[in-house]
């Protein structure tokens, strides 16, 4: 037996069945964009641990700052002794992701804990209770943030959930504009915005709207810059906060530091996590100072907000992110995948849709031509062939019927070019059309 079979064995023998298998690769080490396995075989990384590591596995100024860290403490707790790195990582996402005039930051651990917390912030700040949210989100697994997530098999049998919770269609062009323009189709979906302030929930009783303006989990659907400005206004009319998340498109993955500085719109919260840490379990809540300042002492936080080990992480991936100047590589990386995908789109219609912001990309699998016909299965199959010729990629979407590329931007365009290819001569042979 390999030992990528025995520890995968192993895991089904130990690990509860409810964490997700998402791919059956094993990792003895990993490098930028390479995974070597428990066996010596070599694969490329197309999933980025979800979009954790923009800056690619292990970069050598991210490792050493963890090691240095190590070696002075490990843990104090930021609410019983305050430390630099903390201090020094807020001040750092100040700069790179200012929230109007004065910007304030707390940390945490995790995506869900940063929209627990800015959650609990909006309400404190609007004395409301209610928020608005998507269909095809994806805002974590805690109880707040799983009932602000969409896809119900995220959450079987996990109710009740919270309460005061609403939801309106995300603004999905390709699936739900039947023909109309962007333009239209953004006047059409501002409206129902403006008319769920008579059929969903009274605005005067909503502390917050929260939205991904890329879907992570929904498909890397890109929400329209007009209806975001549109948003905006909404919020500005009613006294609304807006929240921003952006865990999975932060720091880089869209060629800029958020997907935000694509919309030139200003939240008042927003949310960050995944790659801003290397991999170093490390969340943060940004938002406008007099917002932020609004939640009391002692109803935000935790033991491990801002642990040490990762903050050194986020500091040192930052500057790493500068002195590589990631931002325009993500640009790069993208613009290469979206070549690479309308190609492939050109060839195969069973490839309904290309999309995405940056190095945030996906094609959407469907019967007939038609957005209203997911094919997840197909979309399975082509996951399941890539991997067996060593290239780990990832679906998303509701139905699991897209492809979606958060390899680490620090990848060789010789790679990046070789997972491409793989995916398209396995497109090839699943859907029948010759080379």
């Amino acid at each position: 037996m390999k030992k990528s079979d025995e520890l995968l064995e192993r895991r089904r023998n130990i690990v509860a069945n409810g964490v997700g298998v998402f791919n059956t690769a094993t990792v003895a080490s990993a490098k930028d964009a390479t995974i070597i396995d428990v066996d010596g075989k070599e694969w490329i990384d197309f999933a980025g641990g979800i979009g954790v590591v923009n800056s690619g596995h292990c970069p050598e100024p991210v490792v050493q700052a963890i090691k240095d860290q190590a070696d002075k403490f490990i843990h104090t707790s930021f609410n019983v002794v305050t430390y630099e790195p903390y201090i020094e990582l807020c001040e750092n996402l100040a700069e790179v992701l200012p929230h109007g005039e004065s910007t304030k930051v707390m940390l945490a651990s995790t995506g869900a804990e940063a929209v627990e917390n800015a959650i609990k912030i909006a309400r404190q700040a609007t004395g409301r209770s209610a928020v608005l949210c998507y269909t095809g989100a994806f805002h974590g697994r805690t109880m707040m943030a799983m009932t602000l997530t969409s896809k119900i098999d995220y959450k079987l049998n996990c109710g009740p959930f919270a309460p005061e919770v609403y939801r309106l269609p995300f603004p999905n062009t390709y699936r739900y504009s039947n023909g109309l323009t962007e333009e239209e189709y953004v006047t059409q979906e501002l409206k129902r915005l403006h008319e769920s302030a008579k059929n969903v929930v009274n605005p005067k009783n909503l502390a917050a709207i929260i939205i991904e303006l890329v879907q992570g989990e929904g498909g890397f659907t890109v929400a329209p810059k007009a209806y975001i400005e549109g948003l905006r206004e909404f919020c500005d009319q009613h006294g609304i906060m807006l929240i921003f998340d952006e865990v999975q498109s932060g720091f880089s993955r869209t060629g800029k530091w958020g997907a935000m500085h694509h919309y030139g719109v200003t939240p008042d919260i927003s949310t960050w996590a995944k790659s801003m840490g290397s991999g170093m379990p490390i969340s943060a809540i940004v938002g406008k100072a007099e917002v932020m300042d609004a939640a009391a002492g002692g109803t935000i936080g935790g033991t491990y907000i801002g642990n040490p080990l990762a903050c050194a992480a986020a500091n040192a991936t930052i500057q790493f992110i500068k002195d590589n100047n990631l931002n325009q590589r993500g640009e790069e990386v993208g613009n290469i995948i979206r070549d690479r995908f309308n190609a492939m789109k050109n060839r195969f219609p069973q490839i309904g849709d290309v999309r995405g912001l940056g190095a945030m990309m996906a094609m959407e699998f469907v019967k007939n031509g038609d957005p209203r016909q997911p094919d997840g299965e197909l979309c399975g199959q082509i996951v399941k062939a890539c991997a067996e010729r060593g290239l780990i990629i990832i679906s998303a979407g509701t139905y699991k019927n897209n492809i979606r590329v958060l390899s680490p931007l620090t990848i060789s365009d010789e790679q990046l070019h070789q997972g491409l290819e793989i995916i398209e001569q396995e497109i090839e042979k699943a859907v029948g059309v010759p080379a």
